[in-house]
């Protein structure tokens, strides 16, 4: 699975380096080192939605922030994993 975070101008002032330490810390938690790929992108084209813009494989999510991270990680990343990607 690769998991890109934008870490272009606008979601960096909302704050993308906090969901990518966010990111790496859950990967290592739930041990999914070899199963998550993580990178970085440039602009999304989704600036003028609120949160960061974090693409799983090709699909891209908004709205990313500290207070929902863990629901969206649970809900698109370790979810995948239970339905057995």
């Amino acid at each position: 699975m690769l998991v890109q975070i934008c870490v272009g101008s606008s979601c960096h002032l909302k704050g993308s380096q906090d969901i990518v330490e966010l990111m790496r810390s859950a990967v290592e938690k739930h041990k999914l080192d070899g199963y998550v790929t993580l990178a970085g992108s440039f602009c999304t084209g989704k600036c003028n939605r609120e949160g960061v813009s974090v693409t799983i494989d090709d699909e891209v999510y908004t709205g990313i922030t500290r207070e929902n991270f863990n629901e969206f990680f649970s809900e698109k990343i370790l979810s995948s994993f239970e339905r057995g990607i």
